[in-house]
């Protein structure tokens, strides 16, 4: 979630007591994001300033909109469905006949991978067919199939999306599960009794690059569907991060702080072709990139009064979260090729101020902790240890850094006294020096981490 790094402004605070102590009250903007209806911290549907907890926290509490919103993705229209552990595959149908299998395959974006979420239902095949659990049987290791869609609510058939992005069969405690943790094509999920803590129950949803949506959630300012003209007034809200040479960052649309401009920022590039601003050659001071087993992550300084940050505006962090679960800026989308040809980035996290900036986007099992937005007034050098050096340009692999606010078993949660160090940034290797990025085209094929959009496979023949 987005808040200003300062204390200027209205400072929001969220509460959260255990009924043996008085309430931890945590300074930001509803920082919280994150639902786990599966554990008996509060009870649904209430919305109190403080909240009284039987243990602590998880490291996502929610934020209490983001309650409100649980049941669908944040995302509209079709959807890619895919396991937390890797975007690069999405679950499938095997044809549109009742009694179909389903299963994971590469993600390619046909009509067997669109899900829609409407009804209290998961539809595929122009909302003709359901996501079903077969027989209706409550067994463990129970597989998936689809069928012609109930008339009358068939509760083989009702599934709602969770705020901690499990897809939980509605009154049954059971969850999708990725069978065995398994990436093979191929692998059939199965129900299996929901935890928060199995990531093969975590579930991410999204879009194929090369069939973007005009806009991806409500209230969004901008659009996804950006075409391939750059432009200087562009609306586009999908930002790619691929090396020093190629990547976006999200600044304002038009001049203003980012605390009063957070859920409209736009996309600034330094490639042009994507149908986004370009960032002003001579911008960029300084730009670092580095990629780890989990994360690709860009740093670095510049004049960023000329992306219409406001000279001494110290700035605020960015998220797919926010205070309402529509992310900041609303509808902002992250790709990118390092794990994957165009693969969408479900966890990000982005800081940016008149003169630095840091933005990391991660991938895998443990995205969601090693891309950690709640420390939202932190900065760049607390969240993301890294070189910020003026005239040093260069691509490395490295090592995971340690997570935000872990430190051994404890957890350090923003507000509490007093503030721990930054961790160390994490061991680089194969470091490369490249040129100060200057605007240029994109590439249309995979070449030095630029960018590469896979096309869809021909949609096979509807079976009968």
């Amino acid at each position: 979630m987005a808040a200003r790094m300062t204390t200027r402004g209205t400072t929001y605070k969220t509460c959260l007591a255990r009924r043996d102590s008085p309430a931890l009250c945590f300074p930001a903007k509803f920082f919280l994001s994150r639902l786990y209806p599966h554990d008996p911290y509060f009870p649904p549907h209430s919305f109190p300033t403080c909240v009284t907890l039987a243990s602590p926290p998880p490291r996502h509490f929610p934020s209490f909109f983001t309650l409100a919103k649980a049941q669908t993705p944040a995302y509209l229209g079709a959807l890619l469905i895919e396991p937390g552990l890797s975007s690069g595959m999405c679950l499938t149908a095997a044809s549109n006949t009742d009694g179909a299998i389903v299963t994971i395959q590469p993600c390619s974006g046909q009509t067997s991978q669109q899900w829609t979420f409407t009804g209290g239902s998961v539809k595929i095949y122009g909302n003709t067919k359901c996501l079903d659990v077969t027989n209706g049987s409550t067994t463990n290791g129970n597989k998936l199939q689809i069928w012609t869609c109930s008339t009358n609510n068939s509760p083989n058939q009702q599934f709602y999306y969770t705020g901690d992005y499990h897809l939980s069969w509605t009154n049954h405690g059971k969850c999708v599960d990725l069978t065995d943790g398994s990436l093979a094509a191929g692998n059939r999920p199965q129900i299996w009794d929901c935890s928060n803590t199995n990531a093969n129950q975590v579930w991410n949803t999204g879009y194929s690059a090369s069939a973007l949506p005009a806009t991806s959630e409500n209230g969004q300012s901008g659009t996804n569907a950006c075409g391939t003209t750059s432009s200087q007034s562009s609306k586009c809200q999908t930002a790619w991060i691929n090396s020093a040479s190629d990547f976006c960052l999200w600044a304002p649309p038009s001049v203003g702080s980012i605390g009063d401009t957070e859920r409209d920022e736009v996309a600034w590039c330094t490639k042009s072709g994507r149908g986004t601003r370009t960032i002003p050659n001579g911008t960029l001071k300084g730009v670092h990139f580095v990629k780890t087993p989990d994360y690709v992550q860009v740093t670095g300084v510049g004049d960023f009064t000329k992306i219409n940050i406001p000279k001494g505006d110290e700035g605020g962090e960015l998220d797919p979260h926010g205070a309402d679960g529509n992310g900041n800026p609303v509808g902002g989308l992250v790709f990118g090729n390092s794990f994957g040809n165009a693969l969408q980035y479900h966890e990000w996290t982005s800081f940016i101020s008149d003169s630095e900036f840091c933005f990391r986007a991660c991938t895998g099992p443990n995205a969601a902790q090693n891309c950690q937005h709640i420390y939202d007034v932190m900065g760049c050098s607390w969240n993301m240890p890294a070189n910020y050096d003026a005239g040093s340009f260069e691509n490395c692999d490295a090592d995971d850094d340690l997570p935000m606010g872990v430190y051994g078993t404890s957890t350090w949660y923003q507000g509490q006294s007093p503030t721990p160090a930054a961790h160390p940034a994490a061991k680089s290797s194969n470091c490369a020096p490249v040129a100060s990025p200057t605007v240029g085209p994109a590439r249309r094929r995979l070449d030095a981490g630029f960018e590469y959009v896979r096309m869809p496979d021909p949609t096979p023949a509807p079976v009968m």
